[in-house]
């Protein structure tokens, strides 16, 4: 191991031993509020009033929205940041800039640099992450930064930013211990991220949220945007190969690929968000925009959305983890299977499936096929729902269990080697499961 692997495995093992992590132990980790981030920010000489951002929160789909839309600003020219979490097989994920991870040796010196500070603010391993990746749109003067909100909105770390722009996606039951425990709720912690006078774009709404919103945004002053009353997304069909064939008056016709039926909202968000860029100064080319939402993978490395990785057999992982997501893949993976069943009878899914231990599976269990080989396993995180666990959780609502495995490796390659061409597997309901069998991959 060279030196520069050395100093990076260092300064990692600092931020995930020495700071509290979310995304590993939960609870313990959350640090509500922005007093600290807010020393952090004046301690690194306030980078982000050096760029231009928009804002994306949201239950479900601001990761894919802040993708494409990233994807969307690389093409049309502008030195585009990325801000987003938790990662998924490599920490650098969380910050790009034109889809580039950050420099190993940027990593370093952030740490280097917050460790002989000699400042006792006390930050969780978050809000000192997004305050590197600040740091470092700063000093290579991107012209813009798409920066996805954490958790919630109004007390989350990313929220010392004043947009150009800011949009929330949707809003279900997740996190519910903090946020609260009804939609309102919810949806007023998001709305938190509305500023004066600052446009904000809503992708989907209720008749509860959507009172929470139009008042909110009465109170501060932002201009609303519902994109659920302005459709801009005309056509919306199945891809011969993976993905969806759109329309848009907006631009055209293009090639969506990230597959997952769900998109099919997020693209009428991202749509409605590009329609006001040009007020904020942002213009955008037609041809370059369709080729941005076309290259979004290639162009930022979204993974875990829908995403296949074997076509024989059929092998899906997603990272949808809460009722909202997981009702949108069960019923895709209930298409699929129908399919699938006309042509060869004996088709079998095979699910791959673990949870964190806080999240509430006796509401979500109820949603899964009982007509399935379930292999049950865990990611290797503190946080993680511990096999036997979830395991009793399963037959108490009646499902039946083809395996328990310790690790998601295991579950994978068990699971492979029973199914045949024409069977399908999933493997999902936890973001870190699909992170591990990332890292094999």
């Amino acid at each position: 191991m060279n030196n520069l692997e050395e100093s990076y495995n260092e300064a990692l093992e600092y931020l995930y031993t020495r700071l509290p992590m979310f995304s590993r132990v939960g609870a313990a980790a959350y640090k509500p509020g922005l007093d600290r981030t807010i020393a952090l920010d004046n301690l690194f000489g306030n980078p982000h009033r050096r760029f231009r951002s928009i804002h994306i929160a949201g239950t479900n789909g601001k990761g894919s929205t802040s993708h494409m839309l990233a994807s969307v600003l690389q093409t049309n020219g502008y030195r585009t940041g990325l801000y987003t979490s938790p990662h998924l097989a490599d920490f650098r994920e969380r910050m790009r800039i034109n889809g580039e991870m950050i420099p190993k040796e940027k990593v370093i010196d952030f740490t280097r640099r917050w460790r002989e500070s000699d400042k006792e603010i006390d930050p969780s391993f978050f809000e000192l992450t997004m305050m590197m990746a600040f740091d470092w749109f700063a000093s290579e003067n991107v012209d813009i930064a798409v920066i996805e909100v954490g958790m919630g909105g109004r007390l989350d770390s990313t929220n010392i930013i004043t947009p150009v722009l800011s949009a929330i996606t949707n809003i279900s039951f997740d996190h519910t211990q903090f946020l609260g425990d009804t939609l309102s709720k919810i949806a007023l912690e998001k709305a938190g991220i509305m500023k004066p006078c600052v446009p904000c774009v809503i992708g989907e709404a209720s008749s509860e949220t959507e009172t929470v919103f139009r008042n909110h945004a009465a109170a501060t002053g932002a201009t609303l945007k519902e994109a659920y009353n302005t459709p801009l997304l005309t056509s919306f069909t199945p891809d011969d190969e993976w993905g969806w064939q759109c329309s848009s008056p907006l631009i055209g016709d293009f090639h969506l690929p990230l597959a997952g039926e769900y998109q099919k909202k997020n693209i009428n968000t991202l749509l409605n968000i590009l329609n006001i860029l040009p007020d904020v100064g942002i213009e955008l080319n037609k041809e370059k925009t369709r080729e941005g939402i076309e290259k979004v993978v290639e162009n930022t490395g979204l993974m875990g959305r829908w995403m296949r990785m074997s076509s024989s057999p059929l092998t899906i992982c997603d990272t949808g983890h809460n009722e909202a997501g997981l009702r949108y893949n069960l019923h895709q993976l209930n298409e699929i299977m129908q399919k699938r069943h006309r042509h060869a009878t004996n088709a079998k899914l095979f699910m791959i499936i673990g949870f964190v231990s806080d999240k509430d599976v006796d509401h979500i269990l109820p949603l899964f096929p009982k007509e399935a080989a379930y292999y049950i396993t865990q990611a290797a995180i503190p946080r993680a729902m511990p096999v036997d666990i979830l395991a009793d959780k399963c037959e108490a609502n009646g499902i039946t269990i083809a395996g328990k495995f310790e690790s998601v490796k295991e579950a994978v390659y068990a699971a492979t080697n029973c199914a045949t061409s024409s069977d399908v597997i999933y493997i999902g309901g936890s973001t870190f499961v699909v992170a591990d069998y990332l890292k094999t991959c």
